[in-house]
């Protein structure tokens, strides 16, 4: 009921009649529910420290720059502060209620694509938010490179409580000297966003609540509550939602620094239970930190297993390239060896038939082995140019007498075939 006390002094008029449970981070805040007489309902949010409390009035802060104008183009409802009260040195926030529940991680991932568009949408319009708004309420505002630097000195903090496993120091201090990663556009950053700060009513983001660290930084501190999730195809769909709405060029590295965020947090959670004196919740953070390293551990592990297992499966297949190339070209050399051999070696030859020779008429009636020669008309010779002889009738039997003849020779055909070297019989086998 003290709660209750305090939402009275802080809304005169309340009368408060019930008081329920309120989600928040018990580290910081005891926040309920109340219902007043009149039917109205308020949440109150007190801080548990003096961190909490300038968080809270931070939070006043924010929700005032908030002009009617900019409110009315965001896709939620944002929360309005009815009433503060201080006491013992903290502010106590009062909240008029918004509509809706918040919801646990798992329904929110099977909520449907309707809900992952809600989600990814929100997202975008807060980090479209003007930078403007950030300065009205004398917020910090980082570049990129600055974020980096900030991240650098809390990883410094958290390695002298000497209760960071040096996996995870190796691991995170690595991944901030990866400057590759931290080229980013920064944009205003609710810098608390979880399930708890989400309100749902009917399969809808109604409200978006929590607004104790706004800033200007890096995008993906809002997304690494996503990436914990442990949701991977959730994820992927709100962020796909994200970039539609966003309109922008994809930052490639956005996942993983929103990793490393979500991996930081338990650290920063450490730090900040110590601080307080916590020794429960410092506990519950040396646990938390101890379960990552062995999941880290052995996941680097399972990792180096199946590249070690990638090595040598492209080990085996470069040596069956290697013989399957070496098996082509012995069959190139054996081919090319037997081409040079049948060059080198005579083939069945093909007989050459000798042309017909003119024959005397003797010669009719022997015949060639090869080719039948037909008998021969005897050649009557010209007359010699010599002294003027006396008119004579040629004879029909044959040439005049002293006239000179061919002779009565026989023409024999080749008793030997000429051989014929073979041709190049085929080129190189297949390759």
């Amino acid at each position: 009921m003290e709660l209750a006390a305090l939402a009275t002094a802080a809304v005169p008029g309340l009368e408060p009649v019930a008081v329920g449970p309120s989600p928040d981070d018990a580290t910081d805040f005891d926040s309920a529910l109340i219902r007043g007489a009149d039917g109205r309902s308020w949440r109150v949010r007190s801080p548990r420290g003096t961190e909490a409390s300038a968080r809270l009035e931070t939070e006043l802060l924010v929700l005032r720059a908030f002009s009617p104008a900019v409110r009315a183009e965001l896709p939620f409802q944002l929360p309005a502060v009815a009433g503060t009260v201080r006491m013992d040195g903290l502010t106590t926030c009062v909240y008029t209620h918004l509509a809706g529940s918040i919801r646990e991680l798992g329904d929110l991932a099977s909520g449907g694509q309707r809900l992952v568009r809600d989600i990814g949408g929100a997202l975008s319009a807060i980090h479209a938010l003007p930078h403007a708004l950030v300065d009205r309420a004398d917020l910090p505002a980082y570049s990129a490179n600055e974020f980096r630097q900030r991240r650098l000195n809390e990883l410094d903090q958290a390695a002298t409580t000497g209760k960071i496993p040096p996996v995870l120091l190796r691991r995170w201090e690595n991944a901030l000297e990866d400057v590759s990663m931290w080229r980013f556009n920064p944009t205003v950053v609710h810098g608390d966003l979880h399930e708890d700060n989400l309100l749902v009513d009917d399969g809808r983001i109604t409200a978006v609540t929590g607004w104790t660290d706004l800033r200007v930084g890096d995008p993906a501190d809002d997304i690494a509550w996503l990436v914990a999730s442990n949701e991977p195809e959730f994820v992927d769909a709100v962020i796909a939602a994200y970039h539609e709405a966003r309109e922008e060029p994809v930052d490639p590295h956005l996942l993983r620094r929103a990793a490393l965020a979500a991996e930081f947090a338990l650290a920063q959670y450490l730090v900040k239970a110590l601080a307080l004196g916590d020794r429960e919740a410092a506990a519950d953070g040396e646990d938390m930190l101890s379960q990552l390293a062995s999941d880290i551990e052995a996941q680097d592990a399972a990792e180096a297993a199946d590249r070690e297992a990638e090595a040598r499966e492209a080990e085996a297949r470069q040596a069956t390239a290697r013989e399957a190339a070496a098996r082509q070209t012995a069959a190139r050399e054996a081919a090319a060896r037997e081409a040079a051999q049948q060059q080198d070696t005579p083939t069945a030859a093909t007989p050459i038939v000798a042309p017909p020779h003119r024959a005397p008429a003797q010669a009719e009636d022997t015949p060639t082995a090869a080719t039948p020669i037909v008998p021969a008309r005897p050649i009557v010779p010209a007359p010699s140019r010599g002294p003027a002889q006396p008119d004579r009738k040629p004879s029909s039997s044959g040439p005049a007498p002293g006239a000179p003849t061919l002779g009565n020779h026989d023409v024999e055909p080749p008793t030997d075939a000429i051989p014929v070297v073979g041709g190049w019989h085929g080129g190189l086998g297949a390759e």
